[in-house]
């Protein structure tokens, strides 16, 4: 691809945080996910591994951020919550799928079966299928220092918190009906055990008459506020009379909405709970919605799912939006690419993506090589390639959209250039045919990574005895700078994608194959049309002859 991009380049800088008048971007895929936690990675992961292509938009606002462990998760136990998270877009990215740092502010019909995503940022993402996985939200009574304690010494959940308070001094404050749901099980593991009805207001009299009678100390009175230490640890609840009751933990029943607002413009609201606590979004066994296309997974659909239930219904989900893709493709009789779709929407408008121009640094390098056979892998609209066959080489040129090869197409024509164009992606079975080049290059060029390496290791294939592999690829260390969600959306996610670090760790490895000769970053060449600077990663072997 050139590095002198027009308005629309496809590139992990195109909404650089931090930088003012930067372009949209739209793009396409199989399922958009909203939700980066337990549900919405696992679903994520199944349909990755599918080959559909997948997004995952993420928020960083889990449910369970303030819990410094999870419990109740079978090899898991006692993780802490952004491990998993962290474990989980690993290997949703190992097999090509995408994590965004960033917000979806709306959800509505396309217009052709699929659905419109606006996301922080002004940027778009239209996709086949949606799976809602944003949980909810706890409204928490308006207690003092319950919102300061919640998920450490303010507790609610006794699967989740209840072993770690076992024998202790526990209070727990009942705000609502539900409120004495979970007192048998607190009582269980601990005899110090007192309950405080702040709002008695449909109580259940009679079990607060069994709680008594089986020895629980009951207190009806209103609680001031909620204690701690010195230590920041909770220490007791006040009472508004002024009497302090002491206590280890604290805990507390919080009523519960789902995170579905977003979902308004798609003529989806949530339900109201049978408990009267809080509201869900409601599905069929499939998990979708009254919208069809629409699914959702994980506590946005049941508040009483832990992490371990939340990302096992987000596989199972997962599974049946694969199941309703592959469908829809045999009644189409095609086999559908999520990938090609975003590409070749990017390809598809009649103003030129790129400048035109061949990436300075390719023009550097190869004019001290021999013309000989050249392979321009991810051509775009082959600036880089068109420049080579002008200079004596013998072009192979490859690209997953044919909106794009198009153009190449049509360039050459009108150069009197001849060049050999292949429409495939580098993850394909012999993807560059069975011929072997004297240049392989990879310019800004971008396929999917997968566990067993099967693009990078054609890459590679493709350079003869005596070749160069030339690959130029974006300094990514301005993407470690913090993102504002609420005001902008990171377009690309380059973890998914084959980069330049994981091509030079391969040829490090087999140094009886490979000579790396350049490994460096580079101011970057002049002329591109960026209007933030951006430095590139340089990365040039040779394969052995012997």
């Amino acid at each position: 691809m050139s590095n002198h991009p027009a308005q629309n380049r496809p590139s992990a800088h195109s909404e650089h945080t931090g930088h003012t008048g930067h372009p949209t971007v739209e793009r396409h895929c199989d399922v958009a996910v909203i939700g980066g936690s337990a549900a919405g990675l696992a679903a994520a992961l199944q349909l990755s591994r599918q080959r559909r292509g997948v997004v995952v938009v993420d928020d960083g606002t889990p449910r369970n951020a303030p819990a410094a462990h999870m419990h109740g998760y079978l090899g898991q136990e006692g993780l802490a919550p952004g491990e998993l998270t962290e474990a989980g877009r690993e290997e949703v990215r190992a097999y090509g799928g995408e994590v965004l740092s960033g917000r979806v502010v709306g959800v509505r019909p396309h217009g052709d079966g699929r659905f419109r995503l606006d996301l922080t940022g002004g940027h778009t993402l239209v996709a086949r299928r949606v799976l809602v996985a944003t949980g909810i939200s706890d409204e928490l009574p308006a207690i003092d220092g319950v919102a300061r304690g919640w998920g450490r010494g303010v507790i609610h959940c006794p699967f989740c918190h209840g072993f770690e308070a076992r024998d202790r001094r526990l209070v727990q404050i009942v705000t609502h009906p539900l409120g004495l749901h979970p007192t048998p099980l607190f009582r269980h593991l601990t005899d110090r055990l007192t309950v405080v009805l702040h709002d008695p207001a449909g109580i259940d009299e009679r079990a607060v008459e069994a709680l008594a009678a089986s020895g629980v100390t009951v207190e009806r009175a209103e609680v001031g506020r909620v204690l701690t230490g010195t230590d920041g640890e909770v220490s007791g609840v006040e009472l508004a009379d002024g009497r302090v009751l002491d206590a280890d933990a604290v805990v507390v029943g919080s009523r519960f909405r789902a995170r579905a607002d977003v979902l308004a413009g798609a003529g989806l609201t949530a339900t109201a709970h049978p408990t009267g606590a809080g509201d869900f979004l409601a599905v069929d066994s499939r998990g979708e919605t009254a919208v069809p296309g629409i699914y959702a997974a994980g506590n946005v659909t049941d508040p009483s799912l832990q992490v371990l239930p939340s990302a096992a219904q987000g596989s199972q989900v997962g599974a049946k939006i694969a199941f309703s893709l592959a469908e829809e493709d045999l009644r189409d009789a095609v086999r559908h690419s999520g990938e090609q779709a975003d590409w070749d929407h990017r390809y598809a408008g009649s103003d030129r993506a790129w400048s035109g121009n061949p990436n300075g640094t390719l023009v550097h390098e190869a004019t001290a090589l021999a013309p000989g056979r050249a392979l321009d892998v991810g051509t775009g609209e082959g600036a880089d390639a068109l420049w080579l066959a002008e200079h004596g080489w013998k072009v192979t040129a490859t690209d997953i959209s044919g909106n794009a090869l198009a153009r190449v197409r049509a360039e050459a024509e009108r150069r009197g250039l001849s060049l050999t164009l292949l429409h495939g992606d580098a993850g394909d079975p012999a993807p560059f045919g069975t011929e072997t080049f004297d240049l392989v290059s990879l310019q800004y060029g971008s396929f999917k990574r997968t566990p067993d390496q099967r693009g990078l290791r054609s890459l590679l294939a493709a350079v003869a005895p005596g070749g160069t592999l030339l690959v130029v690829h974006h300094d990514l260390s301005p993407l470690s700078e913090p993102l504002d969600v609420s005001a902008q959306t990171r377009m690309y996610d380059p973890s998914a994608f084959v980069g330049v670090d994981e091509i030079a760790a391969v040829l490090t490895a087999e140094p009886g194959t490979w000579q790396v000769e350049v490994h460096e970053t580079r101011p970057r060449p002049a002329g591109a049309a960026s209007t933030h600077h951006v430095s590139d990663v340089v990365l040039r072997a040779t394969r052995r002859t012997v």
